[in-house]
């Protein structure tokens, strides 16, 4: 259960480094990357969907040792605001492109875990 572990962790860094590069860039309003309402509607999403205490308890509970109850749920409550965000950029693909590859990592790693019961 080492690797789940280390794949939680890996999660959690990636939500962690989502969560930063969208908040530096719209902390950034001279950027000429995106628009500044759409990605601010992408951290009011970040943080409706607590994206912040998911990566935080990721990181704790999979520290020292591997729960993976309470890491697949989680995970499926981190799935769950992904989509809605995936969902949004897909929309407005034009004025956010380049949060889709930072979004395709986090949907692959998220993916990764699976339920053996």
């Amino acid at each position: 259960m080492k690797f789940e572990m280390q794949k939680a962790n890996l999660l959690a860094e990636n939500i962690n480094g989502f969560i930063k590069y969208v908040q530096k860039s719209h902390a950034n309003n001279n950027s000429t990357r995106f628009t500044p309402d759409k990605l601010y509607q992408i951290k009011l999403l970040n943080e409706e969907y607590k994206f912040q205490i998911l990566a935080d308890e990721l990181n704790r509970i999979n520290q020292f040792d591997w729960d993976g109850k309470y890491t697949h749920y989680l995970v499926d409550q981190f799935k769950e605001g992904l989509k809605i965000i995936e969902e949004y950029v897909k929309n407005n693909y034009d004025d956010l492109f380049l949060l889709t590859g930072r979004l395709y990592t986090l949907k692959s790693l998220s993916e990764s875990f699976t339920r053996m019961e």
